[in-house]
């Protein structure tokens, strides 16, 4: 149950949240919003792979 909630927010990331490798944004520039964006995109893929 869990592993399927974390897929579809996986799914959902993809599609509503920006990408920012495809920006090549810089980490050591990003503001608190973008390093937030990074680390939930981060733990959900973690946790959809377990």
């Amino acid at each position: 149950m869990k592993k399927s909630i974390f897929k579809l927010l996986a799914k959902l990331n993809k599609t509503l949240l920006p990408s920012f490798t495809k920006k090549e944004l810089d980490i050591t520039k990003a503001s608190k919003i973008q390093l937030a964006v990074i680390g939930w995109r981060a733990y959900v893929t973690i946790n959809s792979l377990d």
